[in-house]
């Protein structure tokens, strides 16, 4: 896609409203977040013939505009927020507000013109809005526990035991549409009994994964180790060394996997744990060998999935 393309609009999505430009004829419009103002947006696109549209993750004020220009016919593309304001600082860009942030969302999607295009996938967004929403409602109560630890009145006490009762019914809630979900979706199934498979990983494991990282199978193993987060990068300069770190990907489902991982590494899974005392008697930090559990680990789903096979021991061995 050339600079200034004309094809492109970019659009800056609020909680009321969404601001959208088109560098290319330096066109900007704001809409408010009703049906009219959706059905004005894409009347807009199409008169100047927009093909595709990008937008920043804004905590789900997105995915309606998102609906609404798919089944329009135009493609979406959400990116992630902290890029977009990276490239504008790198820009010299640091004002900030909705009409800009409109603009800079469009200069970065014709200059990052290379980026894969997101297929919509309806199925797959109604699961990774119920497994990040019990993984939403564990941290509440993961919260209120720890603060249930400590002394309060009587009174205090019998409304977080009220509020952690609600908490966990509605968790078992989600669970049980979570399961229904895959149970109803093949692709999804195919995939959750192939992570299953693997000792150490079990219903909430691979619901992330399935959720969170639909890529695995379909990319090459750095890239499926980037999108966990768990790919090293290196920190030279000159004849300088510094240590390699991870950084970026997606953190919720990082997060997600790093518990199960840890149970792997150290107790279930024999050709993780036995990686992991391997990396420790090279003096790896723990920390560190478990992040390196975890990359092998997303390797090595990336492999099964790929050749749609359950979990062999002697397959994936380490070396």
């Amino acid at each position: 896609m050339a600079q200034n393309d004309p094809g492109v609009v970019g659009i800056d999505v609020a909680k009321d409203k969404v601001d959208a430009c088109i560098r290319a004829f330096k066109l900007r419009q704001t809409w408010p977040s009703t049906a009219q103002g959706q059905r004005k947006l894409v009347a807009w696109l199409r008169k100047h013939q927009v093909n595709k549209a990008v937008m920043e993750a804004s905590g789900g004020y997105e995915r309606a505009w998102a609906k609404v220009l798919r089944e329009a016919g135009i493609e979406v593309r959400i990116v992630d927020p902290k890029r977009v304001r990276s490239f504008a600082l790198s820009a010299g860009r640091l004002a900030k507000n909705d009409a800009i942030d409109a603009e800079i969302i469009a200069w970065f999607a014709e200059t990052f013109s290379e980026a894969p295009s997101q297929k919509h996938d309806a199925a797959r967004e109604e699961l990774k809005a119920l497994v990040k929403a019990r993984l939403d409602l564990i941290d509440s109560r993961i919260r209120l526990v720890s603060q249930s630890e400590h002394a309060a009145p009587g009174l205090v006490q019998k409304a977080h035991a009220r509020i952690l009762k609600s908490l966990t019914s509605e968790i078992a809630k989600l669970e049980a549409a979570i399961s229904a979900k895959i149970k109803s979706t093949p692709e999804f199934a195919e995939r959750v009994e192939i992570i299953e498979s693997v000792p150490g990983l079990a219903e909430t494991s691979s619901a992330s994964l399935v959720a969170g990282i639909p890529e695995l199978g379909q990319v090459s193993d750095e890239i499926a180790a980037a999108l966990m987060g768990v790919a090293p990068y290196d920190d030279d300069s000159g004849k300088r060394r510094g240590e390699r770190h991870i950084k970026g990907g997606r953190r919720w489902v990082r997060n997600a996997i790093y518990m199960p991982c840890v149970g792997a590494a150290t107790k279930n899974n024999p050709v993780l744990k036995a990686y992991y005392q391997r990396l420790l008697a090279k003096g790896k930090e723990p920390k560190v060998a478990l992040i390196a559990c975890m990359r092998k680990l997303i390797i090595i789903l990336n492999t099964m999935i790929a050749r749609r096979q359950k979990w062999d021991p002697s397959r994936y061995a380490l070396s």
